[in-house]
């Protein structure tokens, strides 16, 4: 853990995310969606949106897993951040969440629902700094962690990036 990641976690009071870094919620709209969640897949009600702060430290990463919902990434600080991405049909992308629009990063990127995504800084000797925001908003049961041989064999292709971001 580098000092200023440290810092970042301590004074954002942020835990461990069960698919690698560390979180803390801050924002959990009060209203809910009742009537529209069953229609749109989900398994009760959700609130309309929620947010979190997020930190990844350089030679960690986020676990290929998948929500129910689009999920907005916003960069804050540290090293840019890779989102790697499968969709259903086993197509691949990446995109480079950061502050640096000449190396193509951009400050903000939305991850479709039910899309497989994956993520790790960019400078293994630094920390990325990053915010989510869900909308419906995030619930744990609407969270999937990719299972390595069940993905593996789903997407054979892509097996490398698969050994490389599952646990």
């Amino acid at each position: 853990m580098n000092k200023l990641s440290n810092n970042w976690i301590t004074k954002l009071e942020l835990q461990p995310h069960p698919e690698g870094g560390y979180f803390k919620e801050t924002y959990r709209s009060d209203e809910i969606a009742i009537e529209d969640a069953a229609k749109l897949g989900f398994n009760g009600n959700r609130n309309f949106c929620t947010a979190i702060y997020y930190l990844l430290e350089g030679a960690d990463f986020s676990a290929f897993h998948r929500i129910k919902s689009d999920e907005m990434w916003h960069f804050y600080a540290g090293s840019p951040l890779i989102i790697y991405m499968i969709d259903g049909a086993g197509n691949y992308r990446e995109i480079i969440l950061g502050n640096n629009p000449q190396s193509d990063e951009y400050p903000q990127f939305t991850v479709p629902k039910n899309v497989w995504f994956a993520a790790k800084p960019v400078e293994e000797s630094s920390f990325s700094l990053i915010g989510c925001t869900v909308s419906p908003g995030f619930n744990f049961a609407d969270f999937e962690l990719a299972q390595k041989a069940n993905f593996i064999k789903q997407y054979p292709d892509l097996k490398e990036i698969i050994m490389r971001f599952c646990r």
